[in-house]
């Protein structure tokens, strides 16, 4: 297999896959150069602010809001100098909110050179005047480094996880065959001011998917992404890594077998209830269901998977608090996109169907977001500009 496929559209165009193209993406075929300063990071914040990380002309912008998401005020500016930062719903800033109120920020920042690229880092610890970005990997080898996904523990542990093309480029030299990338990782136990040398989870991941990153109810992490399993199947793999000690084994975790040799760039979603349960939902467009799929990731396989949506349902996100779990997406209809969710208030044995927005043109990906003792959907649309909107 090549380190680099053919690109994702023209997949679909030789294959006949054209309405797929939409189910990916559903409004960017018209607007695609625009889509990407649309992708943004958020976090709450301990003063009941949300924060919102957005970038323009090379800079990561911080924004507040303390209405919900109904309205943003700029707050500060993360990078003086300006980068190539990557700002699309799959690769987009990541933010997190100390309890002190400190702000941390990790991007990706391309190089000139096709597939190359590091991550990078800021913090500010009096939550405005941020630090000089440092890149947190040892590794500066011309490839790729993106695709990152942070997070900020109870205990002030930042972790980071990223797609790393040095495996696969090693192999090249070596004219050896390697499919895919790795993954990576990284921490720091002092805010952001020290990163351990980094390490790697697992060969063979996808190349350009978005990573699921979430707290397991025992303090530990669990990492959900899209692996080039044999056969050229493309499922998703799950991994722990605990506070202490080695990442363990991935798993896999789902089972669909979708064989295809590239990369669909729509990467999955996780969370993790009360009860231990954890919901998942993926993109897996083959057979007569689908491309959107929710369920129940347990050892013994994956629990009540069920469709989502129509055919043009697209990046969804999940998350969890108490009781409830709530599936968000977004789906065009051939005219407009719509916001939907489905909601759950037992644990995930029944699920309500609600509309929350459309749009015309251009989108992010939706997110969902804790925010106190609630759950909020937000949506950044080039009509609307992002938006909180209150889950029923």
């Amino acid at each position: 297999m090549k380190r680099h496929t053919l690109c994702w559209l023209v997949l679909l165009l030789l294959s006949g896959l054209a309405q797929l193209a939409l189910a990916a993406g559903g409004d960017h075929g018209k607007h695609g150069g625009q889509h990407g300063e649309l992708a943004v990071g958020l976090a709450s914040g301990p003063d009941g602010a949300l924060y919102a990380a957005r970038v323009a002309h090379g800079h990561i912008q911080i924004q507040r809001s303390q209405d919900d998401g109904n309205s943003w005020q700029a707050h500060a500016r993360v990078n003086r100098d300006a980068e190539a930062i990557a700002a699309d719903g799959e690769n987009h800033p990541q933010l997190a909110v100390g309890t002190d109120g400190a702000l941390y920020v990790s991007w990706s920042r391309r190089f000139e050179q096709r597939f190359t690229g590091d991550v990078r880092f800021a913090r500010a610890d009096n939550g405005r005047d941020f630090s000089a970005p440092i890149t947190v990997h040892r590794d500066r080898s011309l490839t790729g480094h993106s695709f990152q996904r942070m997070h900020l523990g109870a205990d002030g542990r930042l972790q980071l996880v990223w797609i790393d093309g040095r495996e696969g480029m090693a192999a090249k030299q070596a004219d050896r065959e390697y499919s895919g990338s790795a993954l990576y990782a990284t921490h720091s136990d002092d805010g952001g001011r020290n990163f351990a040398a980094e390490y790697k989870l697992a060969d063979h991941s996808c190349q350009c998917c978005r990573l699921a990153l979430t707290e397991d109810n025992d303090g530990s992490l669990l990492l959900l992404w899209r692996q080039l399993f044999a056969n050229s199947e493309r499922d998703h793999a799950l991994l722990r890594l605990p506070r202490q000690g080695a990442a363990e084994p991935l798993q896999r975790a789902t089972f669909d077998a979708w064989r295809i040799d590239a990369c669909p760039h729509h990467g999955p979603s996780l969370a993790v209830d009360d009860a231990g349960k954890r919901h998942a939902v993926w993109f897996s467009p083959h057979g007569e269901d689908g491309p959107l799929f929710y369920g129940q990731l347990a050892p013994q396989g994956v629990q009540g998977q069920r469709a989502v949506g129509g055919p043009r349902a697209a990046h969804a996100s999940v998350a969890s608090l108490g009781q409830r779990v709530v599936l968000l997406w977004k789906e065009f209809d051939g005219e407009q996109t719509q916001l939907l969710a489905e909601i759950s208030d037992d644990g995930g044995r029944n699920f309500r169907r609600t509309a929350l927005a459309q749009s015309n043109g251009p989108s992010d990906h939706p997110r969902l977001l804790r925010h106190g003792q609630r759950l909020l959907a937000f949506w950044h649309s080039e009509q609307h500009g992002l938006k909180g909107y209150p889950l029923p």
